[in-house]
């Protein structure tokens, strides 16, 4: 199951999360592994999450992963041919993004992680490519003029531009399985914009 928190969700979540255990029937010393998206996105939102999480990785001694955004939305593309470019939104006039291709069914990253203008991106994008994420919406018209003079750019529609739950749990089990399990004393949020990840004091 799944909820749709809103901005408020610092003091919903865990109470939701208890809810869909008690709904699902399922305990919390029933579940293998815990996996978590580790954005990048909001810093509070994120620290939230990651907060929530360690705290039921202690209570009931199970392993962790956590799963970066991009690394999500890059298995939404199913192209064999063509590199695949998430990009989010990042805000300030940049994108979040990464450059992955598939190999034997796999989606491999390529490149960091990236935070930059879009232009910055297209300079690093070599072969055809698809191009997916809300970032899209913004910069379409960029993307297909700078990239048409080279080679021809490809977009999933929208339904594809988000880090659904599927493929979270897809990605964070084959590395459970393969022993890639996170240090819970390591487990962070991916922050790309320095600035954002400190905690302002009161």
């Amino acid at each position: 199951g799944s909820y749709l928190l809103d901005r408020k969700h610092a003091s919903r979540l865990v109470p939701k999360i208890k809810e869909l255990l008690r709904k699902s029937r399922v305990s919390i010393n029933k579940i293998d592994a815990f996996i978590i998206g580790l954005g990048p996105g909001s810093f509070t939102g994120l620290r939230i999450g990651v907060s929530a999480i360690k705290g039921f990785c202690v209570a009931s001694e199970k392993p962790c992963v956590g799963v970066a955004s991009m690394d999500t939305i890059a298995c939404n593309a199913k192209e064999n041919d063509r590199d695949i470019v998430p990009i989010i939104d990042a805000k300030r006039g940049q994108v979040y993004s990464a450059i992955y291709q598939r190999k034997g069914g796999l989606v491999v990253r390529l490149s960091d992680y990236l935070l930059l203008p879009i232009e910055k991106l297209l300079k690093k994008v070599k072969r055809d490519s698809i191009f997916l994420g809300d970032g899209v919406n913004l910069y379409r018209d960029k993307i297909e003029g700078y990239i048409n003079n080279k080679r021809q750019p490809a977009f999933l529609p929208e339904k594809y531009w988000y880090p659904g739950a599927g493929n979270l749990i897809k990605l964070g089990f084959s590395r459970v399985k393969k022993a890639k399990k996170t240090n819970i004393n390591k487990l962070a949020p991916l922050y790309l914009y320095p600035k954002d990840c400190q905690v302002r004091k009161p």
